[in-house]
C-alpha cells in the first residue's frame, strides 16, 4: 500500500497526575521532558515519520492542552490537532479520529497510538508498524500489538494468543509474527501474572491498534451502533470545522464513556495480534524512571545536582528552569524527590501510586489551584 493511504491517530489527552509536580493538567506526561530532550509526544511523532507522511498524523487532545501540543509540533498542520470538548474515554476519541480520516480518505488504513510510551528501538518499531499496515489493509481484521512480558506485571492488561497466522510478509522473511487473539484479560493479580508469564501465551496489551477505516466502521456499527451513528455524522461535517465543532460540543457530553477494549476489541471475532518485538515501557509512575536513568554508587538516580550523606535508593528530579543549585539529602532512603519552580514533592517510593490522591487533595484547596 502507498504511504499516502496510511494515517496515524495519536491519543494525547491525560490529566497530568502521575508525574506531579512536573506534569500538570495543561502539560501532562506526554508533553513534558522526562527522558531526553523531547517530550514523549514529540518522540512519538518522530518515530512514525518513516511510516506515514506528516500531514497524515492526527492528534486527539483536549481544550486545555491544545496550545501546548501545537507549540511542540510547529510543522504539523494546525487542523490535524483536534480537541475533544470533554473526556469520554478511548472509544469516542478513536471514533472521532476515524471520522476525520474517513472524510480525507475512506479507503485508507489507520493506526491508533498512545502519545506517552517510551520506545527506543525505532527501526524495529517502524518495521512492525509497516507489517501491521500491510495486514490491516489486506485483510478484514482489527490488529492490536502485544508486547512480550519481561516480568509478572499487574499494572497492564494482557492478550492471550491463539493460533499463529500465515502471511506472505511474515516471519520467514524476518518480519512480524501475527496470531489470532483468543482472549483479552484485565489487569491480573500477581499469581495470575506469574502464570501468564510462565505459559508464554500472553502479551502485554500496549493499547496500539491498526485497521482499515472500512473494517473499523463496520465493527463499530455492529458492536456500538450509537457511536457509529455519531461517527457517521462527524464524517459528514468534517469538511466544515465550525459545524463539526458545534456538533461535538452538543454530542460529546451524551456519548457513553467506554474504552475501545470494552466497546470493540473484546467483542469482535476478527482480532489479530502482532508481535511487538521492540522495547516498550508505559512509564506509569516516577519509580518507572529507574529503569532508564543511570544510578550512582548509592543507587540514587538523579537529574540535576545532588549532594547527599547516607542517602540511597532515591529518585531525584530537578525540573527548575534555572538549575545549578543542588538538592541536598541527609539520611533519605528509597524516596522520590521532585523540585519545580513552584512546588516540591517528597514521597516514599512505596507510596508512588498515591500521588494521584495528592493531586486531588491539592485541587480541593483554593490556595493551590495553580498547582493542579
Amino acid at each position: 500500500m502507498k504511504k499516502s493511504d496510511r494515517y496515524i491517530l495519536i491519543m494525547a489527552g491525560g490529566r497530568g497526575e502521575r508525574f506531579w509536580p512536573v506534569s500538570r493538567e495543561k502539560t501532562p506526561k506526554q508533553l513534558i521532558r522526562l527522558l531526553g530532550d523531547q517530550s514523549f509526544l514529540q518522540q512519538t511523532v518522530d518515530r512514525v515519520l518513516e511510516v506515514v507522511p506528516l500531514e497524515n498524523i492526527l492528534i486527539i487532545t483536549n481544550q486545555a492542552q491544545t496550545t501546548e501540543v501545537k507549540k511542540q509540533l510547529p510543522t504539523l498542520p494546525a487542523q490535524n490537532v483536534i480537541a475533544e470538548p470533554c473526556g469520554r474515554d478511548t472509544c469516542a476519541a478513536i471514533a472521532l479520529g476515524a471520522a476525520l480520516v474517513a472524510q480525507r480518505n475512506p479507503k485508507s488504513t489507520m493506526a491508533v497510538l498512545p502519545a506517552d510510551h517510551l520506545i527506543q528501538d525505532q527501526k524495529k518499531f517502524q518495521r512492525v508498524m509497516t507489517d501491521c499496515f500491510q495486514m490491516a489493509s489486506s485483510s478484514d481484521v482489527l490488529v492490536t500489538i502485544g508486547i512480550r512480558p519481561t516480568e509478572p506485571a499487574t499494572g497492564y492488561g494482557y492478550i492471550r494468543t491463539g493460533p499463529e497466522l500465515s502471511t506472505d510478509f511474515g516471519r520467514a522473511k524476518g518480519r512480524t509474527a501475527f496470531w489470532k487473539v483468543r482472549q483479552f484479560v484485565e489487569k491480573p493479580n500477581l499469581t495470575k501474572a506469574k502464570r501468564f508469564l510462565k505459559s508464554g501465551e500472553y502479551r502485554w496489551n500496549a493499547g496500539m491498534f491498526v485497521w482499515s477505516v472500512e473494517t473499523f466502521l463496520k465493527a463499530l456499527k455492529e458492536h456500538q451502533p450509537q457511536m457509529a451513528d455519531a461517527c457517521s455524522k462527524w464524517t459528514e461535517l468534517a469538511k466544515r470545522p465550525t459545524a463539526l465543532s458545534r456538533a461535538l460540543k452538543k454530542d460529546y457530553p451524551n456519548i457513553e464513556r467506554i474504552s475501545i477494549d470494552f466497546a470493540l476489541m473484546e467483542k469482535a471475532s476478527h482480532v489479530v495480534m502482532a508481535d511487538g518485538g521492540f522495547d516498550w515501557d508505559d512509564l506509569g509512575s516516577w519509580t518507572a524512571l529507574e529503569r532508564h536513568m543511570k544510578s550512582d554508587s548509592h543507587q540514587n538516580c538523579c537529574r540535576g545536582e545532588l549532594v547527599q550523606l547516607d542517602s540511597s535508593g532515591n529518585i531525584i528530579f530537578d525540573a527548575r528552569r534555572k538549575q545549578g543549585s543542588p538538592i541536598a539529602l541527609i539520611g533519605i532512603k528509597d524516596c522520590i524527590v521532585v523540585q519545580t519552580d513552584d512546588a516540591c514533592m517528597i514521597a516514599a517510593k512505596s507510596h508512588d501510586q498515591q500521588i494521584k490522591q495528592l493531586v486531588q487533595l491539592l485541587a480541593r484547596d483554593d490556595r493551590f489551584q495553580g498547582l493542579k
